[in-house]
């Protein structure tokens, strides 16, 4: 059974997309797309969701130093919100501290926000949380 996963890294003018394999195992960069708050950007985003068809969304959601919210965890909250409610799949959020940080110094050829994207993937991937979803797909 394939247990696909696609990551976001949302920024209000940039959002990155990293898909994982069929497996859930590895994730690649996939595209970078405008302003997803916009009607026109979060449909666009949606029709790319429904052609690789994964399992779940997973955003990347800031997560202080101090524990608590800010501003960007409250807006990339609300994005998952709405993104839920256009979504008939699970949308779960991860903590995306330092993901950015390490894409830049990998380096690749892929846009910044998409190998962030797929930073958060990796650890989505790796974690716990993500290793239960592969084991209850599989």
């Amino acid at each position: 059974m394939t247990v696909r996963v696609l990551a976001l890294d949302y920024g209000s003018a940039r959002t990155g997309v990293a898909i994982s394999d069929a497996t859930g195992t590895l994730a690649t960069p996939l595209a970078v797309i405008e302003r997803v708050g916009t009607e026109s950007g979060l449909a666009e985003l949606c029709a790319l969701i429904a052609a690789h068809d994964p399992a779940r969304v997973v955003v990347g959601s800031p997560q202080p130093l101090a524990g608590g919210d800010n501003a960007q965890s409250r807006t990339v909250a609300a994005f998952v919100k709405t993104l839920r409610s256009r979504l008939s799949l699970p949308v779960v959020t991860y903590d995306e501290r330092f993901t950015t940080t390490i894409a830049k110094s990998r380096g690749g050829l892929a846009a910044i926000d998409a190998r962030a994207a797929a930073q958060i993937l990796e650890d989505y991937l790796r974690s716990a949380e993500g290793a239960a979803s592969r084991d209850a797909h599989g």
